[in-house]
């Protein structure tokens, strides 16, 4: 498979190869070679001609091709490709059909499908084999994305009554949108917050409400953007930076050490096998929950802060476990007749 691809990168990026060429490059015999490009004309309908004038094979230009379309099978892209592909069929086919998008839908879907499968491997029997699963991503309720994406471009502010969900409180901002970044499933707005006077991140779908204003947004470096948003660990970000230094067991750090957590991260094995990773943090919260799901797999070397507000959060756990689990309220047929009322 990956001699069949070396030959349709060759063919594609020359007018013309000749026969010793291609034996040359591929490093193959001539029997092999003669196969290969049966092959690939019998069974994949690729186009190629042995031009005599030319001495050498190559694609039939777009305007004499006959018969199917040409393309290789959809798994023989790279990991990273097919990933992508079916993450974009994934997303298409979540959107709803009656936006701005709605006619255009159908053909993208039918091209990606076009191109995950071919006669032997469908796009059906694809999707039925790789899947890609996501835990933890809020349910989109994104009344205001269109607002939103339509400000972003027209580069308009943006006036939104915002519900931060940490402290259970709405406020009305003034904004200016400088970009969408989807982050681990879900959809946040960068932007110039005009109450705070400084850049935040958002979460599309706590935009209570949404409205265009005629004033131009403010626009910011998208320097500045990368270092004061993507300083620091996790979505939520700022200027100012720490640095984490976190232990793992020996049992994580088979896993922990081939994971990227932040490109400025260094990490590095120790004699006793545990792992000890360096990032930079400006934001704990998204970092102390990454921290908290290893449990006892992971310790905070340093910062004394950092440490410390670990500890408080595990002991909270603590004590709450040292009380009665709750009991399940149990109504009466009565009551849930009420209820049901």
């Amino acid at each position: 498979m990956d001699r069949i691809y070396q030959i349709d990168q060759i063919l594609a990026n020359r007018a013309c190869v000749t026969k010793q060429d291609l034996l040359d490059r591929l490093g193959v015999s001539w029997a092999t070679l003669k196969r290969d490009l049966a092959y690939m004309r019998d069974r994949l309908n690729a186009p190629i001609v042995f031009d005599r004038e030319l001495d050498g094979y190559r694609f039939e230009k777009e305007g004499q091709r006959i018969g199917q379309q040409y393309e290789l099978p959809g798994l023989w892209f790279s990991a990273a490709e097919i990933h992508a592909l079916i993450t974009m069929q994934h997303l298409l086919a979540k959107l709803d059909t009656g936006g701005l998008l709605g006619p255009h839908i159908q053909p993208l879907l039918a091209r990606l499908s076009g191109l995950l499968g071919t006669a032997d491997n469908p796009a059906e029997e694809v999707e039925k084999r790789v899947r890609i699963q996501t835990v933890g991503a809020r349910e989109f309720h994104l009344d205001h994305f269109q607002t939103v994406g339509s400000a972003l471009l027209r580069r308009r502010r943006l006036m939104i009554r915002y519900h931060a969900r940490g402290t259970d409180t709405v406020t009305e901002r003034e904004i200016s949108p400088q970009r969408l970044v989807y982050y681990r499933d879900n959809w946040y707005l960068d932007a110039w917050c005009h109450l705070r006077d400084s850049l935040r991140a958002f979460s599309v779908d706590a935009v209570v409400n949404a409205e265009i204003l005629e004033r131009r947004a403010r626009d910011v470096a998208e320097k500045r953007l990368d270092e004061e948003l993507g300083a620091g660990y996790g979505i939520f970000s700022g200027a100012e930076v720490a640095w984490a230094e976190l232990v793992f067991s020996p049992e994580r750090a088979r896993w922990v050490a081939a994971e990227r957590w932040h490109p400025a991260q260094v990490g590095s094995l120790q004699s006793d096998g545990s792992y000890r990773l360096r990032l930079p943090y400006s934001d704990v919260r998204e970092l102390m929950m990454d921290i908290l799901k290893y449990g006892g797999e992971c310790q905070v070397a340093s910062p004394p802060q950092l440490r410390e507000l670990v500890l408080q959060e595990l002991q909270r756990a603590l004590a709450a476990y040292g009380k009665p689990a709750p009991v399940a309220e149990k109504s009466s047929p009565a009551r849930r007749i009420r209820k049901a009322a």
